[in-house]
């Protein structure tokens, strides 16, 4: 029997951290091709972060309530729903609501949690590797010994894309700072390390011969660089600005060098889309993870009471992996 209410965690204004509190809402019913999910945990990732600053509304007919991606056990079906049962272990990609304790989501975009994998980690799975999946290598498979530059290897987006680019025989060198960083990447399976703080990473890339692939959540004078340090032929994929998106290039060098500069969010892509990004996943990656070539990291869990100070450690940038909400 499910209860009537749940707890949540509610946005009361747009603004800092603080502005995020316990509510309470009326556990919500699964459409037809929804399950309704008992939440174990929620990723905190950087769309929560601006939409709670007021700048990423959510989607037509989404929930208003922030968390992109759970992982729990599934607690109703939707009348359309095949292929899973209640009580099942899943993960999936929302639209919103995560940050309760249920949440109706599309069972399309939803992928059993691999086997060894401890289901409050599987919280960190969904948006890290669909996003990098799908900007990275969904219909664009790289040549074995492609170079992979990282910017913000430390991070969950940038800890994804490391093992995933060493999975498919990509040299990568990756942007952070500090040794722990470092220590982290470099385990996760880094060939280079650079330390933003004191090197420049464009020498550094030019040197082991440019950049076939540029994956970049910095922005600002990041892009002209990745310009500089991308090999002809290179795809540079923009996934944040955390340096700011207004910025003043040359951009005869794109002309010259035959470059390929896109990014794109993944909330507003279709539902079809998501679909096929999970059936892609669920061929070619879990089995990656059930065999433990590639996993997920959680760098802290918070209860859903410290949301606050599990955004202030997000924008901090100090995390090494994912940060976990729990009801």
């Amino acid at each position: 029997m499910l209860p009537e209410t749940m707890k949540t965690v509610e946005m009361r204004e747009p603004g800092k951290p603080e502005v995020l509190e316990l509510g309470e809402r009326p556990v919500p019913q699964p459409a037809a091709s929804e399950v309704l999910i008992k939440v174990t945990a929620t990723g905190v990732n950087g769309p929560d972060l601006v939409q709670r600053r007021g700048h990423y509304p959510p989607p037509k007919g989404a929930s208003d309530l922030l968390g992109l991606e759970v992982s729990g056990k599934v607690a109703a079906l939707g009348d359309s729903v095949s292929g899973w049962a209640v009580g099942d272990a899943i993960c999936g990609l929302t639209n919103g609501g995560g940050y309760a304790e249920y949440v109706a989501v599309d069972a399309t975009h939803c992928l059993p949690i691999p086997a060894g994998l401890d289901e409050t980690d599987a919280a960190g799975l969904c948006e890290t590797y669909f996003t990098v999946w799908s900007n990275l290598f969904l219909d664009t498979p790289p040549a074995p010994q492609d170079l992979l530059l990282v910017h913000g290897g430390a991070g969950g987006i940038g800890s994804t894309a490391i093992q995933l680019g060493r999975a498919l025989d990509m040299r990568v060198f990756t942007t952070c700072t500090g040794k722990d960083d470092i220590d982290y990447v470099t385990q996760l399976g880094a060939e280079r390390a650079i330390d933003f703080k004191t090197e420049d990473f464009v020498p550094i890339v030019r040197e082991a011969g440019g950049a076939n692939l540029i994956l970049d959540i910095i922005g600002g004078d990041y892009v002209a660089r990745n310009i500089k340090a991308a090999h002809a032929d290179a795809r540079i994929v923009q996934l944040a600005f955390n340096g700011g998106s207004k910025m003043e290039i040359d951009l005869m060098p794109v002309m010259l060098k035959r470059l390929v500069y896109t990014g794109s969010t993944l909330r507003s892509r279709p539902d079809t889309f998501k679909t096929r990004v999970a059936q892609d996943l669920l061929e070619k990656v879990w089995p990656l993870l059930a065999e433990g070539t590639v996993g997920t990291y959680t760098h802290k869990v918070f209860p859903f009471e410290e949301a606050t100070a599990a955004h202030e450690l997000m924008e901090s940038a100090t995390h090494r992996g994912k940060i976990l909400l729990r009801p």
